[in-house]
């Protein structure tokens, strides 16, 4: 294995902001939205959720790569982020599970990186200033060529980006004798969604971003319909509102998960935001309204509801607060099978919070 870690790099950022650094994974450069998550563990999860396609991730825990890579912990097929920022890049590993270095990793799917600089103080910045465009480099050390490249970069408002995550052709997941039919729309699931539903006798079919309504219906006949996470802006998918919209006016059973809540809410006429900064971690409290109950979850949005919107709309009812910021975490439809959720029931912060919500499709499947 070789070491590039010693090779110099640079992160800048769309405010003119500048990190010194060491190259970590392949030797090149990327450009993608800055945010950073606060998880202290699951650093393979979060570079494999499709969620986080297009950004560059900033670590706050001090160590990566110091557990290895273990082929079996991943929320889809390939890593997803655009880069990765970090404080110690740990290519030494100690786990006996683990198939692989961080380093190999990275080299075979081509990610770029940069390590050894002050994450505190980026983290500190990037909470001040919010989310913006950056640009990590190992190949260009030069900073007005490194400032012509990142405005060649869109921004992540108004971007659509689930179709380029989405699965090209339909597959299937579980027992096709389970009890219960899923069709789920995939704007980027998570592998972990598909095992919960398997846990609950549920035969899933995974549907490309852009399947209608009637393609799903006539095709696999489903007792609910679930839509997924993903990266990209809410408001910039038309094709996936008028899903929702045409699931609604079916009647049937729906679930919705992060991107899917704030679809559900613009299916119901309620706008979506860029946020100042996203929530991204693991350690998240959440309260459900309706039963008085806090949960510790684990999140990763940069888009969410309007919540001015949620309190005035007489189509939904709010379920679900978040009690750092008391932004809207969960709705459901007045007079519909029709519920969502802001955060990720299927992760583990709490450990298992919030699996109650899978049961509580189930049950709506059932009735």
């Amino acid at each position: 294995m070789t070491h590039f870690t010693k090779l110099p790099a640079v992160l800048l950022l769309a405010d003119g902001t500048v990190f010194y650094g060491k190259a970590a994974g392949k030797i090149g450069t990327t450009t993608g939205e800055i945010c950073f998550n606060t998880g202290m563990t699951g650093y393979q999860e979060i570079f494999t959720d499709p969620s986080y396609f297009g950004q560059i991730m900033v670590a706050t825990n001090a160590h990566i790569g110091n557990y290895g890579i273990n082929t079996n912990e991943v929320e889809s097929g390939q890593i997803q982020i655009a880069g990765l920022v970090c404080k110690n890049y740990n290519i030494a590993y100690s786990r006996k599970q683990a198939n692989e270095s961080i380093q190999d990793y990275f080299q075979e799917q081509n990610i770029v990186g940069i390590s050894d600089i002050d994450t505190r103080q980026l983290v500190r910045h990037i909470r001040d200033k919010g989310a913006m465009n950056a640009i990590i480099s190992s190949e260009i050390l030069d900073i007005n060529q490194l400032k012509a490249k990142l405005d060649q970069a869109p921004s992540m408002d108004g971007l659509e980006l689930s179709s380029q995550v989405s699965t090209k052709e339909t597959y299937t997941f579980g027992n096709e004798d389970a009890a219960y039919r899923v069709a789920v729309l995939d704007l980027g699931v998570k592998k972990n969604i598909l095992r919960n539903f398997d846990d609950r006798d549920v035969y899933a079919k995974v549907y490309p971003a852009k399947t209608t309504f009637e393609e799903m219906e006539k095709d696999f006949s489903p007792s609910g319909y679930f839509i997924s996470n993903g990266p990209g802006d809410p408001s910039a998918m038309p094709y996936a509102i008028d899903t929702v919209k045409d699931i609604l006016k079916s009647d049937k059973p729906l679930f919705g998960i992060c991107l899917g809540h704030q679809l559900l809410a613009l299916a119901n006429d309620i706008p979506t935001k860029k946020m100042f900064n996203g929530h991204r971690g693991l350690n998240h409290p959440v309260k459900n309204v309706i039963i008085n109950h806090c949960e510790v979850t684990s999140q990763n949005h940069g888009f969410g509801v309007v919540q001015e919107a949620v309190r005035a709309s007489d189509k939904v009812e709010i379920t679900h607060v978040n009690l750092n910021d008391q932004s809207i975490e969960g709705i459901r439809v007045k007079d519909k099978k029709a519920f969502s959720v802001q955060y990720h029931p299927e992760s583990s912060p709490g450990p298992h919070d919030s699996r109650y919500l899978f049961d509580d499709f189930i049950g709506m499947m059932k009735k």
